[in-house]
């Protein structure tokens, strides 16, 4: 064998073995009993502390080190190129991990994840301080073995969006803070919609029937797709061509999945449309959240929220569920367009979700850069939700028990949601100069030449371009916030005058 081909060998031997700590993760969190959980836990933390092993080992790494030099990697195409020059960069920093360290890292994180369902079902953020706490200094540790010279929290960032550092993020956030606050305030003095017609009671299996049909409607490969049921709705790559996003079903409120579906079904899109010359390579595994983001938020609030993506499926919309047959077209616009102070991010409408966002953003500054007290973070949760906002939580639970994100160690991940759609207000623009006006092409019910733009100019570069690359080449562009506030402002000038 030469030395690619036995490269390549070993990371279908890791791809496997991640393939299996995916199926496991993904029945850990959809149907496994809870006495199973304890074992699934062992079961993947052994399997990924051997993944760690073996993708930081002396053989794969002197392989690295053989194929980056000058003549061997003259010899590569590009897709191997990119995969060694990210792989060098990744095991130099890997290698710096102790083997122990990283066995005890998944054990917290693993152990956290399990605990955090546990504490907002019961409101009990006491049973969660000490696993969180915990979480957030294995990750401190983790951050400072893998890149010594760098703060912690632009290395968390980073590690979610490769280019991307703090400086950079409150720049864009400030620009956003500064217009929608007094938007916000506007449109909220504004008389606002019913909501008491969308209080039915709506089985969850015809929700899931629905959600299906949405996603398919979107262009998805229903071959290579599953859903399943979970507290938080995620999605994941259970092996190339193998897809799966979860929901979570409220039968008193189907505005929630029927967003959170499409939500997901964007970012499922996204992965099932990487150019398979980048299975089992770097290339393949899309690490760059915001741009991840961008899409999964584009098909839900820029396109999902427009009237015009409903007009042709709004008959069968109503076949699925007839419970609607009372709600004309324009009032279920209205509704899903209804911008008001939530409580709950993953339920808040496209304009107050930004708020919810740099509320995060705000936490996780004040956890790794100022070094605030876990104790302290509910009481200034609530303190920034009423700031942005102008709401407190009862409970935690509605508060900062919410969401998954920090029990599975994923700090840095949350502005990525934010730049995900500073993002979509770009590419909005750069679409409509290729292809004309999204209003039309959606009212004729041609959504997929625009899933097929994303595809041919996004998603089938995987990771090999950063979310920059891919505004440079497809915005002719530098990041800015003034795309998306544009559509702000002219979308809701329209709904409430």
């Amino acid at each position: 064998m030469t030395k690619l081909e036995e490269y390549k060998k070993i990371n279908k031997e890791l791809s496997h073995l991640a393939h299996a700590v995916n199926l496991m993760y993904w029945d850990m969190q959809t149907t496994a009993p809870d006495g199973a959980k304890e074992r699934l836990s062992e079961s993947i933390t052994y399997f990924s502390t051997e993944i760690f092993k073996k993708s930081t080992s002396d053989e794969i790494y002197k392989l690295v080190c053989d194929l980056s030099d000058p003549i061997e990697f003259d010899k590569l195409d590009d897709v191997m190129k990119f995969d060694i020059t990210k792989a060098k960069k990744d095991l130099d920093e890997k290698r710096r991990i102790p083997a122990d360290f990283y066995e005890e890292y998944v054990k917290t994180t693993t152990n956290s994840s399990m605990i955090w369902p546990k504490a907002k079902q019961t409101n009990d953020y006491a049973l969660y301080e000490e696993p969180l706490k915990k979480t957030i200094e294995a990750v401190k540790k983790y951050q400072k073995y893998k890149r010594p010279d760098m703060e912690v929290y632009d290395s968390l960032i980073d590690q979610f969006e490769e280019g991307m550092d703090t400086a950079t993020i409150d720049r864009v956030f400030g620009e956003l803070k500064e217009e929608l606050v007094p938007l916000l305030e506007d449109i909220l003095s504004k008389p606002q919609p019913d909501h008491s017609k969308f209080t039915m009671f709506i089985p969850a299996h015809k929700q899931a029937e629905l959600c299906k049909m949405l996603v398919e409607y979107m262009g998805m490969d229903m071959n290579c797709f599953a859903q399943a049921e979970t507290e938080h709705p995620f999605t994941t790559t259970i092996a190339p061509r193998d897809v799966r996003i979860t929901n979570h079903y409220h039968e008193n409120d189907i505005i929630q999945p029927i967003f959170s579906a499409i939500h997901e079904g964007g970012h499922a899109i996204f992965e099932q449309n990487v150019d398979h010359k980048y299975d089992d390579t770097a290339g393949g595994q899309i690490n760059l959240m915001g741009l991840h983001e961008s899409q999964s938020r584009f098909y839900e609030n820029i396109l999902g929220r427009n009237i015009n993506f409903w007009k042709p499926i709004w008959p069968k919309v109503l076949e699925i569920i007839p419970e609607f047959k009372d709600i004309t077209l324009e009032e279920f616009v209205r509704e899903i367009n209804h911008v008001q102070n939530s409580f709950i991010r993953t339920e808040a409408d496209e304009l107050t979700y930004c708020l919810h966002v740099i509320l995060r953003y705000d936490i996780e500054r004040a956890i790794f850069i100022d070094g605030a007290d876990v104790k302290e973070l509910p009481k200034m949760w609530n303190e920034l939700m009423e700031k942005y906002l102008h709401i407190t939580p009862k409970t935690d639970a509605e508060g900062i028990l919410q969401d998954m994100h920090w029990s599975d160690a994923s700090f840095g991940y949350f502005p990525s949601y934010l730049l995900g759609s500073i993002y979509d207000g770009m590419f909005l623009e750069a679409i409509e100069k290729d292809l004309g006006s999204i209003d039309d092409i959606l009212a004729a019910g041609d959504i997929k030449k625009i899933t097929k733009w994303l595809n041919e100019n996004i998603h089938q570069y995987g990771s090999t371009r950063t979310s920059k690359e891919v505004l440079d080449a497809v915005c002719h562009k530098e990041l800015s916030a003034q795309p998306l506030i544009r559509y702000f402002k002219e979308k809701y000038k329209k709904i409430y005058g």
